[in-house]
């Protein structure tokens, strides 16, 4: 039982334009450049961040455990990237450094870190401080992270 099907073929010139979106960096109000001042003197050094008491600041932290290093199996939170998150107003500034600054995502990182805050419910902003004073080194991992690197 089959049915007669015709299949019918236009020939165009030129297709149409597409309108597109425009990049997510567009929309914002700023552009940071976090590899500003790479080898300018640092600011004092930040205290690596604890558990904090806020509730805007906690799921900031269950946010940014989302974020896996490429290179490293784990999140960049446990991994003790994360030195600092702070919260006032809506307005989010995060504290953080990567494990080298030759890092293959030294550039993508902190805009990935902004992003997903600004998923947090509440956050209508937010600044990320990418700093290489103190450097990462493996002690600032908690023990969840060295457990899952083999390091316990």
């Amino acid at each position: 039982m089959m049915e007669d099907r015709r299949i019918e073929t236009e020939e165009v010139t030129e297709a149409r334009a597409v309108p597109k979106a425009p990049p997510l960096r567009a929309v914002l109000e700023h552009q940071p450049d976090y590899l500003e001042g790479f080898l300018a003197p640092q600011k004092p050094a930040a205290e690596p961040l604890e558990a904090s008491a806020g509730g805007l600041e906690e799921e900031i932290v269950a946010a940014l455990r989302q974020i896996f290093d490429p290179e490293i199996p784990v999140n960049i939170y446990d991994l003790g990237l994360i030195y600092a998150v702070e919260v006032a107003d809506g307005h989010a500034v995060v504290t953080m450094t990567l494990t080298t600054p030759h890092c293959p995502v030294a550039e993508t990182m902190p805009g990935e870190v902004e992003t997903r805050v600004l998923t947090v419910p509440g956050i209508q902003s937010a600044d990320i401080n990418l700093v290489w004073d103190p450097p990462w080194d493996p002690g600032k991992m908690s023990d969840e992270a060295k457990l899952e690197m083999g390091m316990l």
